[in-house]
């Protein structure tokens, strides 16, 4: 049996890469799961600076969910409520992931996939990239948590566009509504998701996992922010063997050669 989620780390640089190209990698039930395990394992390894999140086959990053399982997997309110909370899980640990994510989005990127690229921190696609959200045209009902992260990308007014109409939109759509960081020839996406990938695993871990944390907080409720989290980092930031490194290199223009430390 062919193996619909899979793991590689090159160096630093880690990749789930969803394989089911023939379904245009819609996410079953199982797959879901063997992403959280894969991500839970990538979180925990201290040798990983950076997560890419992929799909295989050229033309799809994901394309929802394997809508050929639904009576199997969403055919009762305890299956949906099963399902809906798995992939919630999956949201929020690549959300909270303790490293960049980069969500490469080769061509299709509908429902679930975009749900799956907000939870990343960085999205990068393709000129042919199209978007969509088709929740209306199947009835499906969206909770609180998934409309905000694409709410807080894309903002109010987007967000219904992209829900309402339930159409696909284009590279340069996305990019105008800020629902992408960078759109790139088709045949360059992986290239640049490598290359900003090792561009950011080059630099001080300490600097941009805080960096990462206290953007999080500015998009909490105020009353939930933990501004003392936010400061230790800081304070921990300047305290780093990586901080006087960093000096040295400058001065001594070579490349800094940071532990995370």
């Amino acid at each position: 049996m062919t193996t619909k989620i899979l793991t590689e780390q090159s160096g630093d640089i880690a990749r789930i890469i969803f394989n089911q190209p023939e379904k245009r990698n819609a996410v079953s039930l199982e797959m879901w799961e063997a992403v959280e395990e894969a991500a839970t394992r990538f979180a925990a390894d201290e040798t990983v600076r950076i997560l890419i999140l992929s799909g295989a086959g050229g033309k799809a990053f994901v394309s929802g969910a394997d809508i050929s399982k639904f009576e199997t997997e969403r055919g009762s309110a305890e299956a949906v409520d099963h399902y809906n909370a798995t992939t919630k899980r999956v949201y929020d640990l690549i959300e909270a992931f303790p490293k960049p994510t980069i969500a490469q989005i080769d061509g299709y990127c509908i429902g679930g996939g975009v749900a799956l690229s907000l939870s990343c921190d960085i999205r990068i696609c393709g000129e042919k990239s199209q978007f969509a959200v088709p929740a209306a045209k199947l009835g499906l009902g969206y909770g609180f948590a998934g409309i905000k992260r694409l709410v807080d990308v894309v903002g109010p007014s987007f967000a219904k566009e992209i829900f309402f109409t339930a159409r696909r939109f284009t590279s340069q759509e996305a990019m105008g509504m800020g629902l992408v960081n960078r759109v790139v020839p088709d045949d360059q996406v992986a290239q640049v998701a490598e290359e900003t990938a090792r561009m950011i695993a080059d630099n001080a871990p300490m600097t941009v996992s805080s960096v990462k944390f206290i953007v999080a907080q500015t998009v909490a409720p105020e009353s939930e922010r933990d501004l003392e989290g936010c400061a230790v980092r800081v304070k921990a930031c300047f305290d780093s063997a990586d901080y006087i490194e960093g000096r040295r290199a400058f001065l001594e223009k070579r490349k800094a050669n940071f532990v995370g430390a």
